[in-house]
């Protein structure tokens, strides 16, 4: 996959997000749906992600979710939708 170089490794596609942040394929597709990962290009049936933004957004989410917020108000305080 050229597409240089995947941005200079900056972009994960969802599969590769699985394996490197140890979360479900369906946790990427319902964050995806949810608003939280922004895809930022599609080829295809594959999904590309910015790696800093998602790496960022699940350790805020983690943190958030321990605090006892649920997803909405997550998703609120991160992109406030």
């Amino acid at each position: 996959m050229a597409i240089s170089r995947l941005k200079n490794n900056r972009m994960i596609s969802a599969k590769e997000l699985v394996s490197t942040f140890g979360i479900s394929y369906q946790t990427v597709n319902y964050y995806t749906d949810f608003g939280l990962f922004p895809v930022l290009i599609k080829k295809g049936n594959v999904r590309f992600y910015d790696r800093p933004l998602v790496s960022k957004r699940l350790k805020e989410i983690k943190s958030l979710a321990r605090e006892g917020y649920s997803l909405r108000l997550i998703r609120k305080k991160l992109i406030g939708i």
